[in-house]
């Protein structure tokens, strides 16, 4: 039996044209509803939740193929990039 990987990527945001917490909750929403679609995987957001213009979102893939894993969630990362009304500030991937 091969062990699982779990790859976990985070993407920093800034979204310059929100003003407030609830069109930042309606904006992040609609994205991560087309990321979890479209690459069937797990999206949070887990830091900045009290600040407009800043995201930190969390992107989530299991399998047992690590090379696999990581290349769901770097496609998942780039789409997020394309995708945002903003900029990406930051990103990180880790297999655990």
């Amino acid at each position: 039996m091969s062990a699982a990987r779990v790859a976990l990527g985070l993407v920093e945001l800034h979204l310059p044209d929100v003003a407030s917490l609830k069109e930042k909750r309606h904006a992040l929403k609609g994205l991560k509803e087309k990321v979890r679609a479209r690459f069937e995987v797990s999206v949070a957001e887990v830091d900045h939740q009290d600040l407009w213009q800043r995201a930190t979102l969390a992107v989530a893939y299991v399998s047992a193929d690590a090379r696999h894993a990581n290349e769901v969630i770097a496609k998942a990362m780039d789409f997020i990039e394309d995708h945002v009304e903003g900029r990406v500030l930051d990103t990180s991937v880790e297999i655990l």
